[in-house]
């Protein structure tokens, strides 16, 4: 079958039945991958999990490490730091008889962020536990439980006797959440395709643009002595608040230009900085000697990840040469994650009108589309090999916080939306 053949008339009836006969399996398959504890720099076992399956069936498997020194010379690269990952980026090949369809990367990140206080959670954060038709856990919306619907996808097809006509790339990459560096060296590495649909949990909606990011560290240091005399002294922690302040003016600044980009105009706060980890202090009684803070800012499509680096680094110089301690003491400035640009999917691509057919086959609904202010692997197959980057995936909830979930039943929506996309995407040929 090519490309410009019709696909058969009972396709969509027989994936649908796939999708159901495989459902109970692709839910013990997500379970799995939510129980295995893949935080930053401790995903090994949960990527030693997925090679396993794509090589059972009999996917063309690659391992590699990431390449450093090539990550480093790349502009789009978030910078290295010693909590850098160094977990394997795997990905399972899947070549056609005849190369007669287009081309596609399937990606998903298997890294998560930390759990929080345990005690908060309903059922403990890597359980996997099912209540109320979802599945609950770190890792269960954001993005486990997609990957497995790519998977399950190419499952369905294969049960129905068909295979993609062309090559596909089931990508399966970690630090998504903290440097998007795994998949950057997927495309270092070489692997490149006509489209890319990344699963994220976007609600069964698609993404059509998403901020960039940045993350820095500002280490302070301060003249400890007894508090009974601290005006002899100098406290890290209170110089570390007043910059937190500080920066929280550029935030509005930022804020202020959003109309430079007309799908975040109408936001009341696309750019957020975030205090995301402080450190400091050595004794309740002692006059603090060092601090450090740890931001995360985001920035619109079309800026300029360098340029708002320097702005930051000029807004912290300016606060700094004003404040008298700091202007003698100067804070440390320190790029240590997140250097990403944001990027739009342009509307009216083959890739986006065919997504849209299988979502309305998967759901009976027209397929909606909406803006994230946040990070997205998608920019760089958009930003650096210019290709339709779609972001589809599952309703989920509560992504980075307690008690986190994706909705069940969606995924059978999304399993067969996916299936339905690589059939008409990719063209179908036999087993």
């Amino acid at each position: 079958m090519t490309l410009h053949q019709t696909l058969p008339d009972d396709l969509k009836s027989k994936l649908a039945a796939a999708v159901d006969d495989g459902f109970d399996a692709q839910i013990a398959f997500t379970q799995e991958l939510v129980r295995r504890p893949s935080q930053r720099g401790a995903e090994h076992a949960v990527q030693d999990l997925i090679f396993a399956e794509m090589k059972r069936r009999g996917l063309a498997m690659e391992r590699f490490a990431m390449d450093r020194a090539a990550l480093e010379r790349h502009p789009g690269a978030g910078k290295w730091s010693e909590a850098h990952s160094s977990a394997p980026i795997v990905t399972g090949i899947h070549r056609p008889r005849s190369e007669t369809g287009r081309s596609l990367i399937l990606q998903g990140h298997v890294d998560v962020v930390p759990a929080g206080p345990e005690a908060l959670w309903t059922s403990p954060p890597y359980a996997a536990e099912i209540r109320d038709g979802r599945i609950y856990g770190r890792g269960a919306g954001d993005m486990k439980s997609g990957l497995a619907c790519a998977v399950a996808a190419l499952d369905a097809l294969k049960s129905c006797g068909w295979q993609p006509a062309a090559t596909l790339y089931l990508e399966s990459v970690v630090e998504e959440e903290s440097t998007g560096n795994g998949a950057l060296a997927a495309h270092l590495r070489g692997y490149r395709a006509e489209a890319a649909l990344i699963p994220e949990p976007t609600g069964e909606s698609l993404v059509r643009a998403n901020t960039g990011v940045i993350w820095f560290r500002v280490e302070f240091s301060g003249i400890p002595c007894h508090v009974s005399q601290m005006g002899e002294g100098q406290n890290a922690i209170d110089a570390a608040i007043r910059t937190i302040s500080a920066m929280r003016e550029l935030e509005r600044i930022w804020n202020d230009r959003r109309c430079e980009h007309p799908r975040f105009a109408g936001l009341a706060k696309p750019i957020n900085l975030n205090v995301g980890k402080i450190e400091g202090g050595e004794w309740a009684s002692s006059v603090p000697a060092t601090a450090a803070v740890d931001f995360r800012i985001s920035m619109l499509p079309g800026w300029n990840a360098g340029a708002c680096a320097a702005e930051i680094e000029r807004h912290l110089h300016d606060f700094a040469a004003a404040d008298p301690y700091l202007s003698q003491n100067p804070p440390k400035l320190v790029w240590n994650g997140f250097m990403a640009e944001g990027y739009e999917l342009p509307e009216g691509s083959d890739a986006e009108a065919v997504l849209a057919r299988a979502h309305q086959g998967a759901t009976g609904r027209e397929m909606g589309s909406h803006v994230m202010p946040a990070y997205l692997d998608a920019r760089i197959h958009a930003l650096y090999e210019e290709i339709p980057a779609l972001n589809y995936g599952p309703v989920a909830g509560v992504l980075h916080g307690i008690d986190e979930w994706v909705e069940i039943e969606s995924l059978r929506r999304v399993t067969l939306a996916i299936a339905l996309f690589i059939a008409e995407w990719c063209g179908l040929e036999p087993v």
